[in-house]
């Protein structure tokens, strides 16, 4: 950024060092020299002790920057965005962090810079250094009204991270992206079938007429009866059914454990028992490291018997709520359901998803709350859970 001897007089230098102020708009600057040139940064306000503490941050970052300069060449100053990124993503491929990171992330984040790219389509090519706080932000508004809460939210991550990228090489000295605002996710309300009417969507689809609609319709109560997730239960074999112990052994997608990285024990809770047993006198002369299920997906099925039946449309993971649902409702307290489902908050998760049970079950339970009423005796017969 140079200026002329006309324009010179507009700048004010202040007491502190590197900080100068524009007398016509009266906002701050940043100006350092490196190899000779001017380095300058607008600050973006008329307030002089918050120019100071922006101040202090930019030179933090751009000292950390400017000693690691021999490992930094002056093409990086003209790094642009779309190379960045795809510096960023061979990072996560090569990265230590890949080590622990499976094949299904990383392809998740090519989808988030894919999406990133259609909503912003002249940034790949611009240089880093060409990119302004205020574009960042104009993108944010648009972008959040095209796409899901969570999307969004990773998008201003994946935003972070390539600029971060252009920090550590010496193209930018601050992050472009550090004010982007974060949305909240809310909380998606459960609508699951009820006990009747998943028994009906099991046998509707094992009754569909095709060539694996029996094989489709054990999948679907599977999931429902372990409630495994269904890239896991696709890789569960006839050794992992511990029918003594009562228990199925989840070793996950291809030997790389599930999405916790670890082996875990799920209860074989009767209904469970009764589908494994079943299947395995059908295939006794499988060996034992043949997979239980004959299908890794069946949300076409899924969708066709709910329309058939008239239920609202549900997808695999659902099954997995209905699981965890059906046990919460069935007595099982939640931390319990909580390890069932291999997760690794103590809970938190769970009463957070399953904190709200199905409307009748509430309504049933509210009638049993008395406020110094006269209890009335509980009639009718106990009903065992299809589950």
């Amino acid at each position: 950024m140079r200026h002329s001897k006309e324009t010179q007089n507009v700048w004010e230098t202040t007491r502190t060092q590197f900080l100068l102020r524009h007398r016509l708009s009266g906002r701050y600057y940043v100006r350092v020299y490196r190899d000779g040139k001017q380095v300058w940064k607008a600050l973006k306000t008329k307030h002089r002790g918050l120019a100071e503490a922006h101040l202090q941050k930019f030179l933090s970052q751009y000292r950390q920057t400017t000693a690691s300069a021999t490992v930094k060449t002056a093409d990086n100053r003209q790094l642009t965005f779309g190379e960045a990124v795809a510096a960023h993503l061979q990072n996560i491929v090569d990265g230590v962090a890949a080590r622990r990171m499976k094949a299904s992330t990383q392809r998740y984040w090519e989808q988030i810079f894919t999406a990133t790219r259609k909503s912003w389509p002249e940034l790949w090519d611009r240089e880093l250094r060409r990119v302004a706080e205020n574009e960042c932000d104009s993108w944010a508004r648009r972008f959040v009204r095209k796409t899901s809460p969570q999307r969004f939210n990773n998008a201003i991550a994946g935003l972070r991270h390539v600029f971060a990228l252009g920090i550590d090489k010496g193209a930018i000295y601050l992050n472009p992206a550090d004010k982007l605002t974060r949305v909240p996710i809310r909380q998606r309300q459960l609508e699951l079938p009820t006990q009747t009417q998943f028994l009906a969507l099991v046998e509707t689809i094992a009754n569909a007429g095709g060539g694996c609609s029996r094989d489709c319709a054990d999948f679907v109560e599977g999931l429902a009866t372990t409630g495994v997730r269904k890239s896991e239960a696709a890789e569960i074999e006839w050794r992992d059914l511990d029918f003594q112990n009562g228990e199925v052994v989840v070793r996950g997608v291809d030997g790389t454990a599930t999405k916790n990285w670890q082996v875990h024990r799920v209860p074989m809770i009767p209904r469970a028992r009764q589908l494994f047993e079943r299947m395995q006198a059908e295939r006794a002369d499988e060996p034992l490291t043949e997979k239980v299920f004959r299908v890794r997906e069946a949300q076409r099925s899924i969708e066709h018997a709910c329309k058939k039946l008239g239920i609202k449309r549900i997808t695999h993971h659902d099954l997995r709520h209905l699981f965890a649902t059906t046990c919460i409702e069935s007595g099982v307290d939640v931390p319990t359901v909580s390890r069932w489902l291999n997760h690794k908050d103590g809970g938190a998760l769970a009463m957070k998803t399953y904190g709200h049970l199905r409307r009748e079950h509430s309504i049933a339970q509210a009638k049993r709350v008395t406020f110094g009423e006269p209890e009335p005796e509980l009639g009718g017969k106990i009903v065992e859970l299809a589950l």
